[in-house]
């Protein structure tokens, strides 16, 4: 395996600003004088031909010990270190001009804390790399733990062939799991291409790329007690370089949609009359309203959703406080029991249809909106199977933290980082946890939605209408932040109040399960409900209230009310 950094430490360098001291010693005494800078590169050429050297190494990092850096820095501002790197840089060009070919010689001078005083380590080689004046960045890389805490390593340049992480020479890595032994080398074809990534060794490490997250997983294939360590590797192209980004290394199937794709929005539901089974008590002349998902004119669109408060009407306490009244549970409609014993007729029996109303997301708010609750932030720590973390000492593996200030952070036993929609989270293996942005209709009471690992169901039965709110018992294991605990307050203790009563009313819609959908009334006009298709991108909000005002839902999509993101599924 060929050695991509050239890496030595020099010793007893009374000044270290010496370039000359550095660079080579005095006299012929070749073969007694200890290497210096120029005996290494002629040592270690970049190509030669048999033994003789046909092209040398042109970039060079002097690192100096931190204490004469900071001395140099305070006194002249850093002039004797840039006299170093000019002088050496002269130094090179003259004696290995001829062994060049046209590179410029380049020299950067660093400190390190680990260097006793008298000594220089100087690096070298085809990983070594130093950008020229105005040069902008290319990628950035960077490597984390738990997909949560991002840690940046080195930024790779557009003429920069290669960048070796880890190892005993390449560039560090916080946390870097793999020892002395492994390291990551970064193959930068330019551009237009797009970056790879090789292990070294290569037979001890399986390094694959998801293109949902946006990172490598690399993972030791070593027998170590407790499983091979994991590290994650992110190569971000820079922002401004991003007009000509290159096609991914891995493509995703077409039936699994990029997590940051746009969303294609679908036609907005408009209100049509249909007639509905009436009641007897009921006279005939009266009508249920259904939407239909049906284009709307520009008309009808310019005036669809009316102007919404600030202050959130859900938090207003009772006038009468008087306490509330539990909300009815229509009964399941039964087959009636057969009029004959069993054995005695050779009736059919069929099941009962059910469908299942699921929680596959979390809708994060802005708290912002919440002021007058006391609310400082919301929590949401989540365990080691990626379940909503309800105990107060479980092992937490990732918390989602959201302030009043509408800063959205990832926090783990590494830190925590703030972050922003798109994005994946995979703290364990197997697992992962998407972030998506709120549609813009949305945004004013959502900063995004937080897609569960593993979605939580109960089923319904059809032919009834069931109540969905914080006073309703229909789908309270639905309701998982029913809870004061992931509130957060200014003084850093936990809410008086649910975690519930940001957004959600005590009767916040009505829905009923039929052969074409579900049937979605809203019952409370400070109810906010959004219909979101099946892969959650934003269709229509549901401005109808009243229990006459229904609106159908197709089966497979979702619908937002507070913090739950409902599917609705056959």
């Amino acid at each position: 395996m060929p050695i991509y950094v050239q890496h030595e430490v020099l010793g007893r360098i009374p000044d270290v600003f010496n370039a000359e001291a550095i660079w080579q010693a005095p006299g012929l005494a070749l073969f007694s004088r200890r290497p210096l800078l120029r005996d290494l590169l002629e040592r270690s050429p970049r190509e030669h031909r048999g033994r003789a050297a046909t092209r040398c190494f042109s970039h060079v990092t002097l690192v100096l010990p931190q204490e004469d850096v900071d001395d140099d820095y305070h006194l002249t501002r850093g002039a004797r270190a840039r006299d170093l790197a000019q002088t050496l840089a002269t130094l090179h060009q003259k004696d290995f001009g001829d062994l060049l070919g046209g590179d410029q010689v380049r020299y950067d001078v660093v400190g390190a804390e680990s260097l006793a005083p008298g000594e220089i380590e100087v690096r070298f080689g085809h990983a070594v790399y130093l950008p020229a004046p105005g040069e902008k960045v290319l990628y950035n890389v960077s490597v984390s733990r738990d997909s949560a805490i991002w840690h940046p390593v080195c930024p790779i340049y557009p003429h920069q062939r290669l960048a070796l992480i880890g190892g005993q020479a390449g560039q560090g890595a916080a946390d870097w799991p793999f020892g002395p032994d492994g390291a990551i080398l970064v193959i930068n074809d330019g551009p237009d291409s797009v970056p790879v990534v090789d292990m070294r060794p290569r037979g001890d490490f399986d390094c694959r790329y998801d293109p949902r997250s946006g990172y490598y997983t690399i993972k030791s294939l070593r027998e170590i007690d407790g499983g091979g360590p994991r590290l994650l590797l992110k190569i971000a192209r820079n922002g401004e370089l991003a007009a000509a980004r290159p096609a991914m290394p891995a493509v995703m199937p077409s039936s699994m949609p990029a997590s940051n794709a746009e969303p294609v929005p679908l036609p907005v539901p408009m209100s049509i009359q249909m007639p509905a089974p009436v009641p007897a008590s009921v006279p005939m002349s009266m009508h249920t309203q259904l939407h239909s998902p049906m284009p709307a004119p520009a008309s009808t669109l310019a005036h669809a959703a009316p102007a919404r408060t600030a202050r959130p009407a859900v938090w207003q306490s009772r006038a009468d406080g008087l306490p509330l009244d539990p909300t009815a549970i229509p009964v399941s409609h039964r087959p009636t029991a057969p009029a004959t014993l069993p054995g005695e007729s050779d009736a059919t029996y069929a099941p009962l249809a059910q469908q299942r109303v699921q929680l596959v997301a979390l809708a994060l708010p802005r708290l912002s909106r919440y002021r007058d609750t006391g609310a400082e932030a919301l929590e949401l720590p989540f365990d080691r199977s990626l379940m909503l973390n309800t105990g107060a000492h479980s092992d937490t593996a990732i918390s989602f933290v959201i302030d009043a200030a509408d800063h959205l952070y990832a926090a783990t036993k590494e830190g925590r980082q703030r972050i922003t929609a798109p994005a994946t989270f995979a703290p364990v293996d197997a697992r992962t946890m998407r972030l998506l942005p709120a549609a813009p209709a949305m945004a004013d009471r959502y900063h995004a939605l937080l897609c569960l690992a593993q979605p939580v169901g109960a089923a319904v039965a059809s032919g009834a209408r069931f109540t969905f709110g914080r006073s309703a018992a229909m789908l309270a294991a639905l309701r998982v932040l029913d809870s004061p605990r992931f509130i957060r307050r200014a003084d850093g203790a936990p809410g008086a109040a649910s975690a519930d009563r940001i957004g959600l009313s005590r009767n916040a819609f009505s829905f009923e399960a039929t052969d074409h959908g579900y049937r979605i009334g809203r019952l409370s006009a400070s109810q906010a409900l959004y219909h979101l298709d099946e892969r959650m991108a934003f269709v229509a909000m549901i401005d109808a209230a009243g229990p006459e005002s229904l609106y159908l839902l197709p089966h497979g999509h979702h619908l937002v009310a507070g913090h739950y993101v409902l599917r609705f599924d056959a």
